[in-house]
């Protein structure tokens, strides 16, 4: 039993995991609004059929249409002549989901495409050594020249995400529908030309896919399939698909199905080469494009790690993007919200159609065009290019924007001069209206037409060499920004060796706020919130003297002035003024008080807040409040400049916060006053880099107001994001903890002491020096070492190891409670037991008790049968088979459920008997009665053994469970007790593992379910075997002699602690599923020494360790 100061420990603990839990789950469970905008449509849903006598039963195909008629389904299918995108649901989806999409994509059609804007777009450059592309006179269509006929495969609501044979099956049938589909094309075709009707345009000869969740994986594993008919897949689109892994990486196959179809996309994009290295075939998946979206930080799912593309896809054919980041959507959502979400199934919609050449009628054929539009349709300029605004202390360039502005990063010259369209033009003579700017703030209240002169020589000096500006206005209709390398009039009177550039292009757009509102027309408002941001660094004013900024003129309304409903502050300043560092004292500080932040009048209009500590594990709570605005000296009444905060809202522009990481890219949170800040990070994992731990916020703040900012820390939105990005972490880690549990049992026996119950073993182990450093903290070590040797990227010492050991601790925890709940469920089976066998015996004396006994002397006759008998006398025989033969045929879990039921009546048993021992050791006491005589222990014995009634609780006296002969019948039985206990929470946990494979398996039972998989199968097997041939505390070390090989000592605590230190490196790789090989190997061990054991011809006294099998008598 653990000593007083190990039962506090073990207190704290629980209650600091259960706190952790709860705080977490208090996180989880607060309402999110997303600010999606709900789609409408009218669906009808037409079945695709198939005479083919191959056909899957169990699944379906549908084409749909939008519209509020009826139609006839043959004729609409002859009318087939779009460009096929098969969609497919992910896990529990209905192929009903298209129908946002599907609607979405035929009102873009009809409606014709997006606006087109001036902001500063993301373009497409080749990877280092490719040589220069450019596509700069490639053009997004100013008109959809053919429709999409969205197609849905219906999968009956399987979880697709629970099982790996689901998931083939699934795959199988995409390849069969994206067949179907292009036939159906064929037939549509033919029907026209038999019936004399006019044929437009070529049949189509590929598919893009579009997946949802699992469904995205699903369409990449279809794209390698080797029944897929050549180039029939070119486009992949994935909407929270989690590509590294599975989300609950639990089920073996399941993890290995995902790490076989990600090694074949990368081998997909190598070259293919001879041994020697000669030439055979460019990459087989050298045509295929992937763009995965993610939900962001409110896709509780599927994080932006999981749908990232690195290492799978190579960023010259794919990227991927998260729905924070992505051009008019702006927007984290739920993991289903981003099926039906307004603002991303638009854009989505006119990113599609934009594929389309208008040429051929097809999506274009090459690879690097159709990268370079989705560049452009899903990426913004300024979550492209805030690594240039702000200069990062990031070791890589961001992984998920494949498409960087070379010519914007140059140092030495100014990109390509693109102007505004000749017809949007207005006067720029006369520099009697022109303004001249002597400080290094600029503000615009009102679009007044004139125009502003700024002197980059003399504002940009003692080092505020950098420019930005805000404002609301549009590009080119509402503001024009041009280089000047003189003064002039007007662009065409200088030579043409001093041109003029033109740099309105640079703006880029962020979303804004609401507007505000105007109380009656001609009054003062609000300030506006920005809507672009522009940028210039020392490298883009090189060569150029003045910078002006040109406002459009505006007619006034009803005689008077336009009210201050327009907006534009700009400013030169050093950047190094505005950063300010966020060290992690200072972060976890503010879990209980606030710290703030003063920003005085006059400061840098961009303020970096670098957080030493990723904002995705630690989301802060950032408030804004006004501190002043000048107002106050400003000569008005005392009665107007009392209402601060309403009169510095007609000063200064709503603060905006821009937060950005590495993984998953920009985040925008306009009008800052109070929220809270995430980011979709995944830091302090073993695959991080040494700078995935800092999050980067720029906010851009009004400079002519002082603000006081507060930080505070959030610990339920802080424990849900642990829980959220380590719960795979946390697994592996509780299997470690039961290995190195099992391993301080075996130990024990080895060094003849007591064998220490589970709760003993797990708290030993959290002792610092002995147990701690070895079990816990030297794993890091050697895992950081094994990154380096592999040269593979190291993450953040620190991060990295405060987080596993906090993960380990919470295994612990959890472990802990397992444990206390199984212990109280057997005290209480126990109890009821002794309870109901000592009332019986009084029964049995009752005459109206006499029928029960004639049941029992029936049930004792049946007991008597043969069968039943041989049955009986080989129960571990029966359990193995029967264990085997669910987990081969029926499923693995089913199996395991056999090898737990074992475990527990042996350990009900096991403490029945050393319960009822106890009590009759201790009513032997108070009579005084010599309780060490031989005569005594004998009659004892006698007493407890199985008779195959109702009164079996206590084992035989052939059984041997007492090894060590200075131990009583009653310490044997604890021993035995505390031995199949630690044996029943490690299969436990393997048997949960699969549960989420057996509610898959649930819902197929009617569909006709196949065999299991075969690797699940032979991997539960193992466990059964650990199960069956450990079974007794002596088996854990073994004298073995070997022909040819000396006594040898084979101790089976070595091999928990390896399978321990395995299941840890699991749970650092977030692959919890890899630690039930280590399950199997221990059982394969154990069998192969028990087979090695019986070989070897010992007699039934064999010594199995340094104990004997005997029993005091």
């Amino acid at each position: 039993m653990p000593t007083f100061r190990g039962k506090v420990r073990v207190g704290v603990l629980i209650v600091v995991v259960v706190g952790i839990c709860l705080a977490a789950l208090y996180g989880l469970l607060k309402p999110i609004s997303n600010g999606c905008v709900m789609t409408y449509m009218y669906p009808t849903y037409i079945p695709i059929t198939s005479s083919e006598s191959v056909t899957p039963v169990k699944y379906g195909l549908y084409l749909y249409h939008e519209g509020w008629k009826k139609i006839d389904y043959r004729e609409h299918l002859k009318k087939l002549s779009g460009v096929p995108v098969l969609f497919i649901p992910g896990n529990g989806g209905s192929y009903k989901q298209v129908r946002s999409l599907a609607a979405e994509s035929d009102r873009a059609y009809q409606n014709g495409p997006l606006e087109h804007s001036f902001y500063r777009e993301a373009s497409q450059i080749p990877e280092e050594g490719d040589g220069d592309i450019s596509f700069s006179n490639f053009q997004l269509p100013n008109q959809y020249t053919r429709r999409l006929d969205w197609f849905a495969v219906d999968l009956e609501g399987e979880h697709s995400a629970m099982d790996g044979a689901i998931l083939e099956e699934h795959t199988e049938y995409v390849v069969y529908a994206i067949h179907k589909v292009l036939d159906q094309y064929k037939v549509s075709y033919d029907a026209r030309t038999k019936e004399g009707a006019a044929n437009s345009g070529s049949l189509p000869k590929s598919v893009i896919l579009v997946g949802h969740s699992m469904g995205g994986f699903v369409a990449r594993a279809a794209v390698i399939h080797p029944h897929l008919r050549k180039s029939v897949v070119q486009t992949v689109l994935t909407l929270s698909t989690p590509h590294q892994s599975p989300p609950v990486a639990l089920q073996p196959s399941l993890g290995h199905y995902f790490a076989r179809v990600n090694s074949e996309w990368r081998e997909g994009y190598e070259v293919q080469t001879t041994n020697t290295g000669k030439f055979v075939s460019s990459p087989v998946l050298s045509d295929v494009v992937v763009v995965s979206i993610s939900g962001a930080y409110n896709d509780y799912q599927v994080r932006s790690k999981l749908a990232s593309l690195d290492n799978i896809v190579p960023p010259t054919h794919g990227f991927m993007i998260s729905s924070t980041a992505m051009k008019n959507v702006w927007l984290s959502m739920e993991h289903q919200a981003i099926m039906w979400c307004n603002q991303l199934v638009v854009q989505v919609s006119h990113t599609l159609l934009s594929l389309i050449d208008a040429r051929t009628g097809q999506p274009l054929s090459d690879s690097q065009k159709r990268l370079e539009v989705l560049a452009r349709m899903l990426h913004s300029g300024i979550s492209h290019n805030f690594n240039q605004m702000m200069p990062l202390p990031s070791s890589k360039q961001s992984t998920n924007n494949p498409v960087q502005n070379t010519k914007d990063g140059s140092a030495s010259q100014m990109p390509r001069s693109v102007t505004c369209p000749h017809n949007i033009h207005w006067n720029d003579g006369g520099l009697d209206r022109d303004l001249y700017i002597q400080i290094n703030e600029v503000t615009v209240l009102a679009m007044d037409g004139r125009r502003r002169w700024l002197d980059i020589q003399k504002l940009g000096s003692n080092g505020k060499s950098h420019f930005v500006l805000v404002t609301n206005l549009e590009p080119c209709s509402g503001i024009r920004l041009h280089l000047w390398p003189v003064k002039g009039k007007s662009t065409s009177s200088l030579p043409l060796n001093d041109k003029v550039v033109e740099v309105t292009s640079k703006m880029m757009h962020i979303p804004s706020g609401p507007a505000p509102r105007q109380p009656e027309p001609g009054s003062q408002t609000e300030q506006p919130p920005p809507s672009a941001v522009f940028w210039l660094g020392p490298e883009d004013m090189h060569g150029f003297r003045f910078l002006t900024i040109s406002v459009a003129p505006r007619p006034t309304v009803s005689g008077r002035p336009p009210p201050a409903a327009s907006m534009a502050v700009g400013q030169f300043f050093n950047p190094e003024e505005g950063n300010k560092d966020i060290y992690p004292w200072f972060m976890l500080q503010s879990t209980y008080s606030q710290k703030e932040l003063l920003l005085e009048e006059s400061h840098p209009l961009a303020v970096k807040l670098s957080f030493s500590i990723s904002l995705g594990l630690l989301p802060v709570t950032l408030f804004m409040n006004t501190v002043s605005c000048g107002i106050r000296n400003s000569g008005l009444p005392e009665e107007e400049a009392g209402d601060l905060e309403r009169l510095c809202k007609l000063r200064c522009f709503p603060p905006v916060a821009l937060a950005w990481d590495d993984i998953s890219g920009l985040y925008i949170y306009p009008n800052l006053n109070s929220e809270t800040i995430f980011v979709d990070s995944s830091p302090a994992q073993w695959s991080s880099t040494q700078q995935s731990d800092k999050t980067i916020v720029l906010l851009l703040v009004d400079p002519h107001c002082s603000y006081k900012s507060s930080i505070s820390i959030s610990v339920s939105a802080a424990a849900s994001r642990l829980l959220l990005l380590y719960n795979s972490k946390i697994v592996g880690f509780s299997i470690a903890v039961v290995f190195f549990a099992l391993m301080q049992q075996a130990y024990s026996w080895d060094l003849n002491l007591r064998i220490p119950s589970m709760l003993t073993a797990v708290e030993s182990n959290l002792t610092l020096m002995s147990h701690f450093f070895p079990l816990a903290i030297l794993p890091i070590f050697f895992a950081l070492f094994l990154s380096f040797f592999m040269s593979q990227p190291l993450p953040s010492f620190a991060s990295f190891t405060s987080i596993s050991l906090i993960c380990y601790i919470v295994a612990n925890g959890l472990i802990a409670i397992l444990i206390l709940i199984s212990h109280l469920v057997f005290f209480v089976a126990a109890v009821t037991h002794i309870f109901i066998k000592a009332r019986w015996q009084m029964w049995e004396q009752n005459v109206r008790f006499i029928f029960l006994r004639r049941f029992f002397n029936r049930l004792s006759s049946f007991f008597s049968l043969k069968v039943i008998r041989v049955l009986r006398a080989n129960p571990v025989l029966v359990t193995a088979l029967t264990a085997m033969t669910l987990a081969c045929l029926v499923h693995p879990s089913f199996g395991l459920l056999i090898l737990l039921v074992a475990h527990f009546f042996c350990c009900h048993n096991a403490l029945c008997s050393f319960l009822t021992a106890s009590c009759r050791s201790h009513e032997q006491n108070n009579e005084t009665i010599d309780c060490n005589s031989d005569d005594y222990k004998v009659s004892e014995r006698q007493k407890y053994n199985f008779d195959g009634s109702f009164n079996r609780t206590f084992p035989s006296e052939d059984n041997p469970n007492s090894p060590d002969s200075s131990k009583s019948f009653g310490e044997a039985q604890l021993d035995l007790f505390h031995h199949r206990h630690g044996l029943l929470v490690l299969h436990l946990l393997a048997t949960l593992m699969f549960a989420p494979s057996v509610v898959a398996w649930l819902q197929r039972l009617a569909m006709g379910e196949s065999l299991p998989w075969l690797l699940d199968s032979v991997l539960c097997i193992g466990v059964i075997l650990h199960g069956i041939c450990n079974s007794k505390p002596e088996f854990n070390s073994f004298f073995l002699s070997i022909p040819g090989v000396p006594f040898s000592n084979v101790r089976l605590y070595v091999v928990y602690l390896i399978a321990g230190y395995w299941s840890y490196f699991s749970g650092l790789a977030l692959s919890p599923d890899r630690a039930f090989y280590a399950m199997a190997a221990v059982g394969c061990i154990s069998f192969a020494l028990r087979m090695i054991h019986r070989r070897s011809g010992e007699t039934k006294e064999v010594t199995y360790g340094s104990r004997k099998h005997s029993h005091r008598h």
